[in-house]
């Protein structure tokens, strides 16, 4: 399945959507869901103990001014890519 987070770990239920998740899942943090990926941060920490692949859109991290501050362990993506996520996962999940 694929998981889409859009609002803030500070706004949602972020250990929920985790536990919802099983290995072979993708996330991918939109909007203002890339603060989860912020270095050093205990969102952080949760999403990359879970079992799955974690995903962020270049142009929202761009659009908050966090690329320098984002955490190299979550693949950073276009559009493009975007579109073949959602063509991999018939089934996806909006947070």
């Amino acid at each position: 399945m694929l998981y889409t987070l859009s609002h803030s770990p500070t706004q949602c239920d972020l250990p929920a959507l985790l536990r919802l998740t099983t290995q072979g899942d993708d996330l991918l943090l939109i909007q203002d869901g890339v603060l989860a990926g912020l270095a050093g941060s205990a969102h952080l920490e949760l999403l990359l103990n879970a079992p799955i692949s974690l995903y962020a859109m270049q142009d929202d991290l761009e659009a908050r001014g966090l690329v320098g501050h984002f955490s190299h362990k979550i693949t950073v993506i276009g559009y493009n890519h975007f579109v073949e996520l959602t063509e991999k996962h018939r089934s996806q999940m909006a947070w």
